[in-house]
């Protein structure tokens, strides 16, 4: 029972240093020695899997039920991890060097009143060609929604919208049609910055929709997925 014990607790520990990989960051800890953090968990999950294994291995020679059971758990429990931890750093490092996404690649909407808040050292929020070619080979059916209803209640439907995202609203602005709000992730803790712009089109309304990271090389694709989330979410009925 000791010898499965160990090994599952080494998995254990894979799985708590992956945890703690995104609360480090927000601590200070850099973007770097996180990602290594990473790497390291998927390494000591993976031992923890093979440990375990070979406890697996040894309780059923002995025909020791419990053991047998405990250090398949410890199996399932590292190779999980370590899966978990190759496929985020795959993504994470992977993913093209863009973190600014618009429905809008010819005039994007301008962030305003969001300006003060980004801290130094973050991107520029001007967009070149470079970014614009990227984005339209990655995100080519990204477009603005048009919605046919008035602006003042597409704003009111974007603000719930942006409300049950769990964004934080930095500008509101009906009469306008302009909504800036932040987004920050769960795990690392990255904040986003978005602007949602609305333009009278026809007898509808044209909803355009702008997310920037502030900090890192890539987004992962978080940007493009949250603004293909909130345009999903203006046409729900």
């Amino acid at each position: 029972m000791r010898l499965s014990l160990a090994a599952g607790a080494v998995a254990v520990a894979g799985l708590l240093l992956l945890g703690m990989a995104g609360p480090a960051h927000r601590l200070g800890v850099p973007l770097g020695t996180a990602f290594s953090v990473v790497r390291w968990s998927a390494y000591l999950a993976l031992a923890g899997a093979l440990l375990s294994a070979g406890a697996v291995f040894w309780a059923r020679r002995k025909s020791r039920r419990w053991p047998a059971a405990v250090a398949a758990a410890g199996v399932v429990l590292g190779i999980l991890t370590a899966a978990v931890g190759y496929a985020w750093l795959r993504v994470a490092l992977g993913a093209p060097a863009l973190h600014d996404i618009t429905t809008d690649l010819e005039n994007p909407p301008a962030f305003t009143a969001i300006v003060a808040r980004r801290p130094a050292g973050s991107h520029s929020l001007t967009r070149t060609r470079e970014v614009d070619l990227l984005q339209r080979q990655l995100y080519p059916d990204l477009a603005p929604l048009v919605i046919p209803l008035p602006s003042r209640l597409v704003f009111d439907r974007a603000r719930l919208v942006a409300e049950n995202q769990g964004w934080t609203i930095v500008a509101s602005d009906p009469a306008a049609g302009r909504l800036e709000a932040t987004d920050t992730t769960w795990w690392f803790g990255f904040t986003d910055d978005i602007v949602v712009r609305l333009t009278a089109w026809g007898t509808g309304t044209r909803v355009d929709v702008r997310s920037a990271s502030r900090r890192g090389s890539t987004d992962t694709g978080t940007n493009a997925r949250r603004v293909q989330r909130v345009l999903a979410a203006l046409q729900q009925p």
